[in-house]
């Protein structure tokens, strides 16, 4: 194992940052940002795997299935924060998508050592979140060697579940268990194996591809709006105002008004601007398509 982890692309010495601790603070910023720059890259090698990816999440969100990231360390938190965002911006149920990291909620603030390592661990995690053939299951894992990660998607796979593996090496551990690897390889980090850095950053990016693409194919934005979301505070009302004059032309009022009437529900106060429908008739609309705005507004409006 030690020659192999001593392999790895996130494990080497980047030569382009030997000497950074003899830079300026100019010069150590320059150089962080000239390795950052790498990463957008090496993620766009690797969309057509991104999108092997996206059409198997598509396919078991779409089938009542559920998706769940699975990682340790910074690759764990990533999957968590990725995770806890999708209810707020495309109005699903936190128990669509979940974030789970080796060491349980407390690892999210303090390292954990010792929990990646755990395969027993990633299988019980598998056996408590109840994953079925339905289901997708991300692993996470710069190194693609966290047994915790692997064991977790050996055992989905052993339920019948899809598996994806976002890592930062080629040919890892983690891709010989998976059915789909996202490998951005973005070279040896500015700082010899801190992979929170260049490695976290891509993840970050892929992970974001992921579930924005996914939620996208699942109707839950109008064009480019996040229309489905609650006007649960200021925020998220003067969010939902905006978003509904743009995709109707009301003025602010009107819009005001349609929101009231929908009990803050931004995307059915626009189904029912654009359909002329009353607020139950909007609603059932909408529930006929799926929670699809677009194609909802298409068919009422061409009945009309």
């Amino acid at each position: 194992m030690t020659d192999y982890l001593a392999s790895l692309t996130t494990e080497g010495s980047n030569p382009v940052t030997q000497m950074i601790d003899e830079s300026s603070t100019e010069e150590i910023l320059t150089l962080l940002n000239q390795e950052d720059a790498k990463v957008p890259e090496a993620v766009a090698a690797e969309i057509p795997a991104i999108a092997r990816a996206v059409e198997a999440l598509y396919q078991s969100l779409s089938s009542g299935g559920r998706m769940f990231y699975i990682g340790a360390g910074t690759s764990g938190r990533l999957g968590v924060l990725d995770a806890s965002e999708c209810p707020p911006t495309f109005g699903v149920d936190p128990l669509l998508v979940q974030g789970h990291i080796a060491g349980g909620d407390q690892a999210l603030r303090v390292a954990v050592e010792g929990c990646e390592d755990d395969g027993v661990a990633g299988r019980a995690l598998i056996d408590e979140l109840g994953i079925t053939s339905r289901d997708t299951v991300v692993g996470i894992s710069a190194s693609g060697t966290a047994a915790y990660v692997i064991e977790a998607l050996k055992h989905a796979s052993e339920l019948g579940a899809a598996t994806i593996a976002v890592v930062n090496n080629k040919q890892t551990q983690l891709e010989q268990v998976c059915d789909i690897c996202i490998a951005p390889v973005v070279g040896p980090e500015a700082i010899a194996g801190s992979t929170r850095m260049k490695a976290g950053t891509a993840q970050k990016l892929v992970l974001n591809m992921l579930t924005t693409s996914t939620m996208v194919k699942l109707g839950k934005t109008y064009n480019n709006l996040m229309v489905d979301l609650k006007a649960s505070n200021k925020k998220l009302y003067n969010r939902s105002l905006r978003i509904i004059t743009a995709a109707t032309g009301v003025e602010e009022a009107e819009a005001a008004r349609y929101l009231q009437e929908a009990s803050m529900d931004c995307k059915l106060a626009i189904m029912m601007i654009k359909s002329k429908l009353g607020r139950n008739e909007a609603a059932a609309a909408l529930e006929e398509c799926k929670g699809n705005l677009k194609q909802a507004i298409r068919i009422c409006t061409k009945a009309i």
